[in-house]
């Protein structure tokens, strides 16, 4: 298994695939756009390979905050579903903890949607605890997926 940083947006498209496990209806050209948007927001991505196939990935913002100074929020983590349970994603989680201590970072972060008790599991045993609400007001419905 390698890991590997993810630096250009061909990269980031030629793993689009992966995705499409978490967002079904996402096409490859909403994605392109949204990484031009993205990628001029300090976001990054790193990917897990087993031989040459990629087989999670996660992205991640560097930000900072009043109440907590620099930090680094993991967004899209995913684990292609037939490599599950194979400690994959406690690979990605400890080599992004490693990176946001490198980059002098006080915390990480994640959102999870409420319902995904699975993978709440799996955040509390990484150490993640809830710290408050991650309130939304949707605007555009449409465009949510």
């Amino acid at each position: 298994m390698e890991l590997r940083e993810l630096t250009t947006k061909e990269e980031m498209l030629d793993r689009y695939t992966v995705l499409l496990e978490v967002y079904p209806s996402l096409t490859l050209e909403e994605y392109s756009i949204e990484l031009d948007e993205m990628l001029s927001h300090n976001y990054g991505q790193v990917a897990v390979f087993e031989e040459e196939e990629c087989i999670g990935l996660t992205g991640y913002w560097i930000g900072s905050k009043l109440w907590c100074g620099k930090y680094m929020e993991l967004d899209n983590v995913v684990i292609c579903e037939k490599h599950r349970g194979k400690g994959i994603g406690k690979i990605l989680f400890k080599h992004m903890e490693n990176k946001a201590k490198q980059l002098n970072c006080t915390m990480l972060a994640l959102d999870s949607y409420s319902d995904n008790f699975k993978s709440h599991k799996f955040f509390y045993g990484q150490g993640y605890v809830p710290r408050g609400f991650h309130f939304i007001n949707v605007l555009d419905k449409i465009k949510i997926r």
